[in-house]
């Protein structure tokens, strides 16, 4: 049995893994999902840093018998890179992760495809605004042919993210691969609208891989069509790995 600890990312919960970690569990893994401080879908400002969530991170690794395989997706693919740089782990997945180039670059293209949003996050401090519509969901996480029942449920459980957290992933916390020493697996969505195919092909290069480009997704690899096919790959790699 391989221990699995699932790692989501920002605005979003340990829900989005629901479907993801019963096909897994269903599979023979040991999965657990790990809930990052404050994203219980409370209403309220959040103020937590990357050093935070990674606190979240080590005590959720803590409760499996033997290190686990960490999954991150985008926030929590980071979060994921920077645990197994200093921690003990099987291997780690990263799916449409926060690239080992940082966020900037990403955080300008966000700023020029939705300024409105963009703007009002900065005078409030808050990321909320980048979710406020259920179009900016689909914009942000999915694709245009993404069914309109899936976009619903997705932003009705969506959440405020950490304005300090975006601060660091944008100037201050970097992937360092060369720290990492267990097998690392990036998986990437042909259709993500926070990061760019060359991006996700720079990072799998980083960590001694080719990118794995699953076609027709968007960003939320986990609940986009043809998430089955993504657990099962992750499942089936971490099962041979560790």
């Amino acid at each position: 049995m391989t221990g699995i600890l699932l790692i989501h990312g920002a605005w979003h919960g340990p829900w989005c893994w629901d479907g993801f970690a019963d096909r897994l569990t269903g599979r023979g893994h040991e999965v657990r999902a790990v809930q990052l401080r404050g994203h219980d879908q409370r209403p309220g400002r959040l103020w937590h840093r990357v050093h935070h969530y990674l606190d979240d991170v080590g005590r959720a690794a803590e409760q499996f018998a033997r290190p686990p395989v960490l999954v991150g997706h985008s926030l929590g693919g980071l979060l994921a890179q920077k645990y197994v740089e200093r921690h003990p782990a099987q291997a780690a997945v990263l799916m449409a992760s926060i690239p080992v180039g940082g966020m900037f670059r990403p955080a300008v293209r966000l700023a020029a495809r939705h300024p409105p949003a963009f703007v009002a996050a900065n005078l409030q401090l808050s990321l909320r605004p980048f979710i406020r519509t259920p179009a900016l969901t689909r914009d942000l996480f999915f694709t245009p042919d993404t069914p309109r029942e899936t976009i619903d449920e997705c932003h009705t459980r969506l959440q405020n993210e950490s304005y300090p957290m975006l601060l660091d992933v944008v100037a201050f916390v970097l992937p360092r691969p060369d720290r990492v020493e267990v097998p690392v697996l990036v998986l990437g969505a042909e259709r993500d609208a926070f990061f760019t195919l060359d991006e996700v092909r720079r990072t799998a290069s980083a960590y001694g891989n080719a990118a794995e480009i699953f076609p027709g997704m968007g960003h939320d690899m986990m609940l986009d069509h043809g998430w089955q096919e993504v657990a099962d790959r992750v499942g089936a790699w971490a099962a041979r790995t560790a």
